[in-house]
C-alpha cells in the first residue's frame, strides 16, 4: 500500500489509497505557541474551516498553545502532535458563567476524533486557585464552598470547575494516544454517545479532587483498550445518569489504573443501568478504595458483567458489589449475572495512596481493615454471582481494642440502604476476608483468602444467602475458630474446603 505525504506552510495534505484529508494547522489561523496567548478563536477557526469543507485534520503542532472552550464538529480530527501541548486557560471566566463548560466540547456530532501523542493540560491547580479567588471576592457564586464536607474539607462545587472534555450525544468517536493532564474536575466524560473507541489514552490527573480519569455515561458500543490512567478520583468509571438509558456493550481491555478512589467502578450514578460489560487484563496499583466496585443504588439494573484477569497491587479493597436504594423515590434496581475470574489482590495495612498529591479522604472512625463484600437488601438480593480463581492477601493485624463487631450481633448489622455506596459504608465489619449478605445464587470456586498478621474475626460471613456453592475454598490463615459463619443460610457442601481447623469447629451457624 502506497502512502505519500506533502507538507505545506498552511497545512498538510495526506494522500493514500483511502483518499485525501486536508490538514489545518492552527498556526495558519493565527495561533501562537508562547504558552501565554489565548488562542481560542484561532483554534476554533481551524475546526470550523475543516468542518465546513466536509472534514479534515486540525493540527496542533509542537509548542504550547493556551485556549479557552473549543467545540469539536462532525468529521473533524483534532491531532495533538508529539511535543505539542494544548493548555487550558487558567481564568475561570473563560469557561462561562454559572456553570463551567468543559475545555473541549461536542454535542450531537459524528465521526469526531482526538489523536496524537501530545498533551491536553487542564492546568487544574491554577484554575482552582482562580475559582477560589473569585469566590472570596464574591464575583462567583457557590453555596457548597461555604460548607465543610464529611471529610473536613472545604472546596468549590464540581459545577464551578471545568472538565477537560465533555462529549454528549455523539456517534463514532475516537480518542487515541493523547495525554490528558491535571483537570480541575472530571477529566473526560462521554454522555449518551455511541460507537466510542478510546485506545492508548493516557491520563495523569492528580491536581485536585473529583478527577475521574475516564467517565462513560449511558454510552453504547464502547471499546477502551491499552489505556494508562493515574487519577485522583475513580479511574475508569461507568455511570448511568439517565433513567431511560443504559451503559451497554462495553469492552475494557489491557488497561493500567491507579486511583485515589476506586480503580474500576460502575456507578455511583446508576439510574438506567449497565449491561453486557466485559473487562479483561487490568493492572491496578496504589489505589485507595476498591479494585472492582459494582454498584446499583438509583434504580437501574446492573447485569451481564464479566471481569477477568485483574492484578491489583497495594489496593485498599478487592471487590465491592452493592445493590442499594439511594434514590428512594425510584424502585430498587437489580444486580445479577456477575462473573469475576482470575483476580489477585494485595491489600496493605496502611493507606495505599499515601504520598500522592491528592490522597483519598481518611475514614473518620476507628476500624480494622475492610473485607471484600457483596450486599443486597432484604427481599432484593444480588443474584447469580461467580467468583473463580480469586486470591486476596491482606496484611492483617486487626485488634479488638481498635473496633469490634461480634458475630453474636449479626442481626444488628446495619443495612444502610440509602447511604452512598462505598466499601467502608457499613462501619466496622464482622469478618476480615469476605462479607456476603442478601444474595441468591453465588458460587465460589478456587478462592483463597489469607492474611499475614493475625485477625480475631472470622474469615467469611454469609448472611441470608441462598444457593451457596463452595468449591475449592482455601483459608489457611486463622488461629482461632470459627472461620466461616452462616446466618440464615442453608449449610452448603463443605467437601472442598481447606481450612485451618476441622469443619465442625471452623464452620458455624448462628441465628
Amino acid at each position: 500500500m502506497k502512502l505519500t505525504f506533502c507538507l505545506l506552510v498552511t497545512g498538510v495534505c495526506i494522500s493514500s489509497a483511502f483518499g485525501q484529508q486536508k490538514v489545518y494547522n492552527i498556526t495558519a489561523s493565527g495561533a501562537i505557541a508562547d504558552g501565554k496567548t489565548n488562542n481560542t478563536a484561532a483554534i476554533q477557526k481551524a475546526i470550523d474551516s475543516a468542518a465546513e469543507a466536509g472534514g479534515g485534520r486540525v493540527l496542533v503542532p509542537t509548542g504550547k498553545f493556551v485556549t479557552g472552550v473549543i467545540t469539536l464538529r462532525s468529521n473533524v480530527e483534532l491531532h495533538i502532535a508529539e511535543g505539542a501541548t494544548l493548555l487550558g486557560s487558567t481564568k475561570r471566566t473563560d469557561y462561562g458563567g454559572a456553570r463551567a463548560s468543559a475545555l473541549i466540547v461536542a454535542d450531537k456530532q459524528q465521526y469526531i476524533s482526538i489523536t496524537g501523542k501530545g498533551t491536553i493540560d487542564g492546568q487544574g491547580r491554577e484554575v482552582v486557585a482562580d475559582v477560589d479567588r473569585m469566590l472570596k471576592e464574591g464575583t462567583l457564586q457557590d453555596p457548597q464552598w461555604q460548607t465543610v464536607n464529611p471529610w473536613g474539607q472545604k472546596r468549590s462545587a464540581e459545577f464551578n470547575r471545568p472538565h477537560i472534555l465533555t462529549f454528549r450525544n455523539c456517534d463514532h468517536v475516537t480518542i487515541k494516544g493523547v495525554l490528558f493532564k491535571d483537570g480541575a474536575c472530571w477529566v473526560q466524560t462521554y454522555k449518551e454517545c455511541a460507537n466510542l473507541v478510546l485506545d492508548s489514552v493516557r491520563v495523569k490527573s492528580t491536581a485536585y479532587y473529583n478527577n475521574d480519569g475516564i467517565d462513560i455515561d449511558d454510552c453504547r458500543n464502547v471499546k477502551v483498550s491499552n489505556c494508562d490512567v493515574d487519577a485522583d478520583d475513580d479511574g475508569i468509571c461507568l455511570k448511568s445518569g439517565n433513567p431511560n438509558a443504559v451503559c451497554e456493550n462495553i469492552e475494557i481491555i489491557n488497561c493500567k489504573v491507579r486511583s485515589s478512589a476506586s480503580a474500576l467502578k460502575f456507578g455511583t450514578a446508576s439510574h438506567g443501568g449497565f449491561r453486557h460489560i466485559t473487562v479483561k487484563n487490568i493492572l491496578i496499583y496504589d489505589t485507595y478504595r476498591s479494585a472492582i466496585a459494582l454498584e446499583s443504588v438509583d434504580g437501574g439494573n446492573l447485569e451481564d458483567v464479566t471481569i477477568e484477569n485483574v492484578l491489583a497491587k497495594n489496593t485498599g479493597n478487592a471487590i465491592f458489589i452493592r445493590l442499594g436504594h439511594r434514590k428512594t423515590e425510584a424502585p430498587i434496581g437489580v444486580v445479577r449475572y456477575i462473573s469475576i475470574k482470575n483476580v489477585k489482590v494485595q491489600v496493605p495495612a496502611g493507606k495505599p495512596d499515601k504520598g500522592y498529591e491528592m490522597e483519598g479522604p481518611e475514614v473518620n472512625y476507628p476500624h480494622n481493615f475492610f473485607p471484600a463484600s457483596i450486599t443486597g437488601l432484604p427481599g432484593h438480593p444480588v443474584e447469580n454471582v461467580t467468583l473463580e480463581n480469586i486470591k486476596v492477601e491482606y496484611e492483617g493485624g486487626a485488634s479488638k481494642q481498635v473496633a469490634q463487631f461480634g458475630i453474636d450481633s449479626l442481626h444488628k448489622f446495619p443495612e444502610k440502604a440509602s447511604d452512598y455506596p462505598e466499601f467502608s459504608m457499613f462501619g466496622e465489619m464482622p469478618c476480615w476476608g469476605l462479607y456476603v449478605r442478601h444474595v441468591a445464587g453465588i458460587s465460589l470456586k478456587n478462592v483463597k483468602l489469607e492474611y499475614k498478621k493475625e485477625d480475631f474475626r472470622p474469615a467469611v460471613v454469609f448472611d441470608d444467602v441462598r444457593q451457596l456453592k463452595l468449591q475449592s475454598i482455601s483459608i489457611p490463615s486463622g488461629k482461632t475458630p470459627p472461620v466461616i459463619v452462616l446466618k440464615d443460610t442453608p449449610l452448603p457442601s463443605l467437601n472442598a474446603l481447606k481450612l485451618p481447623f476441622e469443619q465442625t469447629k471452623a464452620v458455624i451457624m448462628v441465628k
